[in-house]
């Protein structure tokens, strides 16, 4: 009999034992399952993130790296401006690194002592005329337009344009130290190429948009400084490079760039 009870014994330990390995195994299944979970919420909350955060925290959608625009700089926004997804022809070695020298050579005109025509915050709804066109100072509306390349072409100052493309706003970025490429919209493709690959290369600090309402094929501007170029041609593009390397975060009140 004792041996018996022996052998129940062993047995009902083996069979607890059995269980006792089942149970911690579908216990360490089930807790993989929670953590392989938790891993997959975290991921699409992830995802979640990094999409509203490219979104441009509602400013707008940026749409293509090539356009550089960089809308954390400044709280300038691009909303209703297309950006310039094309890729530019990468410049030859800079010619002509005098800007003077480069300015005569392209045939285009250079001042840099315009006078200053004010920096007021004004709403779209007080006159004000520019003195220069492209503008290079004056009042101008709160909102700046963030560095990048637009196709948007630039729209008169009146009260009836209220979007993002108005003269004021880009005036704005100018206060800022802003260097910004001017181009008339009837340019051949391979000349908007050609500014657009000055644009690429150093595109910090720098707008790019087509302006229908000057009357020059090129212009670069920053605060109360102007080069305008009746045409363009291949001595521009040292031009706008000397230009921008000058004047760059020269304005009144700069920002990062």
């Amino acid at each position: 009999m004792a041996d018996r009870r022996e052998e129940r014994e062993r047995l009902r330990q083996r069979r607890l034992a059995s269980e006792r390995a089942s149970g911690s195994s579908d216990r360490n299944r089930l807790i993989a399952g929670y953590f392989v979970a938790g891993l997959l919420t975290l991921a699409v909350l992830g995802g979640l993130i990094a999409v509203i955060a490219g979104g441009g925290g509602g400013s707008g959608d940026a749409g293509c790296s090539e356009a550089h625009i960089q809308p954390n700089l400044g709280g300038g926004t691009f909303k209703d401006l297309e950006p310039d997804c094309r890729k530019g022809t990468p410049p030859p070695p800079i010619q002509l690194g005098d800007l003077s020298a480069a300015a005569q050579a392209a045939n285009c005109k250079l001042e840099v002592n315009l006078p200053n025509e004010g920096a007021t915050h004004i709403p779209n709804s007080t006159p004000f005329t520019y003195k220069t066109n492209p503008p290079t100072s004056g009042n101008h509306n709160p909102l700046q337009v963030s560095d990048g390349a637009y196709r948007t072409p630039l729209r008169p100052d009146n009260q009836a344009n209220q979007d993002k493309t108005n003269v004021r706003n880009f005036v704005h970025s100018m206060e800022h130290g802003r260097i910004e490429i001017h181009y008339s919209p009837d340019l051949s493709e391979s000349d908007q190429l050609a500014l657009k690959g000055i644009f690429d290369e150093d595109p910090n600090g720098m707008l790019m948009f087509p302006d229908p309402l000057m009357p020059y094929d090129v212009a670069a501007t920053a605060w109360t400084k102007l080069l305008a170029c009746p045409t363009f041609n291949p001595q521009v593009l040292d031009a706008i490079q000397d230009f921008r390397d000058i004047y760059r975060g020269q304005g009144p009140e700069n920002l990062p760039i």
